[in-house]
């Protein structure tokens, strides 16, 4: 069974965070919402969200860490030195890694887009492009790169999108959740 985190910090944007969890949920990957530093973290606007655990070796364990945007819940992810030892290792030993929104600012920190396909939200590639100044920055939707094991991703409009670019990096058949979530209805009528 696969397995997915995503790490929640205080000032987190939680719809994109939230949306990652569900969908995995749904497509039935153990997901498991992990807090920076407490099980209980105040997101950007308010909601209070309840994780299953902190951030330690675990993190190690998954096949895919997913962080959410926000730029103060970016901000203190980026700022994390236990965290960026965790997603340094993960990255070193070619597991996926995800970030949206405001968060790549965070793994450009931690070197991962180094050389690295990625998007981020408007404004905050001025940021990664200081910390990983040979990664590419792309303005689409999501950026899936293979070759470095990392998807990213643009803002809270864009989180199921996010969500299924993790699934499918996972190799699940996002086809059906789709369509039951009527993404594609979506897709199609903007």
């Amino acid at each position: 069974m696969k397995k997915a985190a995503v790490v929640f910090a205080d000032g987190c944007e939680e719809v994109e965070g939230l949306s990652v969890v569900d969908v995995l949920r749904r497509l039935g990957v153990q997901t498991d919402m992990v807090g920076l530093t407490s099980k209980q973290i105040n997101g950007d606007h308010h909601i209070l969200l309840t994780c299953d655990q902190v951030v330690d070796e675990r993190l190690l364990d998954y096949d895919v860490v997913a962080f959410p945007g926000g730029k103060t819940g970016a901000e203190n992810l980026r700022a994390s030195e236990q965290l960026r030892d965790l997603m340094v290792k993960r990255h070193e030993n070619g597991m996926w890694d995800a970030a949206m929104c405001a968060a790549p600012i965070a793994l450009a920190k931690y070197g991962v887009l180094d050389d690295a396909d990625y998007t981020c939200y408007p404004g905050f590639d001025e940021q990664t492009k200081k910390d990983a100044p040979t990664g590419h920055f792309k303005e689409t939707i999501t950026v899936t790169d293979n070759e470095h094991k990392v998807i990213t991703s643009r803002g809270p409009a864009t989180a199921w999108a996010y969500a299924y670019a993790i699934a499918e990096a996972l190799g699940i058949d996002t086809h059906e959740i789709k369509e039951g979530m009527l993404y594609n209805y979506l897709a199609a009528n903007i």
